[in-house]
């Protein structure tokens, strides 16, 4: 186990621990006492058909969802809905290899297995059968594809941002060059470090890999980052983008990189990505970002065509698929007048 301050109540919460049992995983292994951090808002309501999950996406909680989505001025509105935001599995506060009992040698999650888990939990804490929404950007949007086609007649909307249903091969090879950054660092250990400031150097260098990729040529063209409140590129990349990285457990992020270069729903269909994705029945808007370089527009678009009665509801920012941290107040909007939509589909 790593002590890190980093992951706990004072930065993310208010959330709640919710042992789901052992979890047996789809590579074999078994998380004992699997625990989900879970943070809700809202009330769910007697017919308990008003609930939305909200999985967290790559080095996100719970807290960044709150903050950039969920309120009384966004669709995702307490006051109409029971919200269940749930960290995925080795994102640090729920169960993670840094909080493990042998972090190095933590067990290789799917999301699959992420999914599986989140079932668990909206059936039996919640007495759940179905959910009115399931949305998520990036891994998050791989987790609702992943329900909409692993429990299609309970998903009754979904609505993947920033994300696809089968990771790319160009995509795979650039998360791993995130991994690589990490684990080139000597303090890495083999995983085995004493503290996670001992792969400060790691860390810092996957933080320029995502200001190359997180956000687009045309956020620097256009001086987004000095609007920001950042004096240079140098300044930026310092202060906001390797400030971001620095607290954070790289094992805990070498877990979920793992899970995301290998997110496929057509695992479930023999490698058949059309009949998987054929499986939905939930009311689906697939909502890319203009200029994301990690899931491209393209990408989303040649699955959005493979799910019965979609719709393609791109998002338009010059900030990337960093879109999502909410820094572009139009980008958030557009979120909202999506979902709002769905939201008022009826099921």
């Amino acid at each position: 186990m790593i002590d890190n301050s980093y992951y706990g109540q004072d930065g993310h919460g208010p959330y709640e621990l919710i042992n789901i049992g052992d979890l047996e995983l789809e590579e074999g292994d078994t998380i004992k006492a699997c625990k989900l951090a879970v943070a809700t808002f809202g009330k769910l309501d007697a017919a308990k058909d008003n609930a939305i999950l909200v999985p967290t996406w790559y080095s996100g909680t719970n807290k960044i969802i709150e903050q950039v989505l969920i309120g009384e001025s966004h669709a995702l509105d307490p006051r109409k809905y029971f919200i269940i935001v749930c960290n995925q599995i080795g994102n640090g506060l729920s169960t993670s290899p840094h909080s493990s009992d042998d972090p190095a040698n933590f067990p290789k999650v799917r999301i699959g297995d992420d999914v599986r888990a989140q079932h668990r939990l909206v059936t039996k804490t919640y007495g759940l059968s179905s959910l009115a929404l399931v949305v998520g950007g990036s891994m998050g949007a791989q987790q609702t594809y992943e329900w909409a086609v692993r429990y299609p007649d309970m998903v009754k909307r979904a609505a993947p941002i920033a994300g696809t249903a089968k990771n790319t091969e160009h995509d795979f090879i650039f998360t791993e060059t995130l991994n690589e950054a990490l684990t080139s660092d000597p303090g890495w250990d083999g995983g085995r470090y004493a503290q996670s400031s001992d792969v400060a150097a790691g860390l810092k260098r996957q933080a320029k890999l995502w200001t190359v990729m997180g956000w687009s040529t045309e956020f620097f063209k256009e001086g987004r980052h000095r609007a920001l409140g950042f004096a240079d590129m140098r300044t930026f990349v310092d202060e906001f983008m390797a400030g971001y990285f620095a607290p954070m457990d790289a094992n805990d992020l070498l877990a979920m990189g793992w899970k995301w270069q290998r997110g496929d729903v057509s695992r479930m269909t023999n490698g058949d990505l059309r009949a998987a994705l054929g499986r939905i029945k939930a009311k689906t808007f697939v909502m890319p970002i203009s200029h994301d370089m990690f899931f491209p527009p393209s990408d989303c678009q040649a699955e959005w065509r493979l799910i019965p009665e979609a719709e393609f509801r791109p998002i338009q920012s010059i900030d990337g698929h960093l879109a999502l941290f909410g820094a572009d107040p139009g980008a958030i909007a557009q979120i909202d007048k999506h979902l709002n939509d769905l939201l008022a589909w009826a099921t």
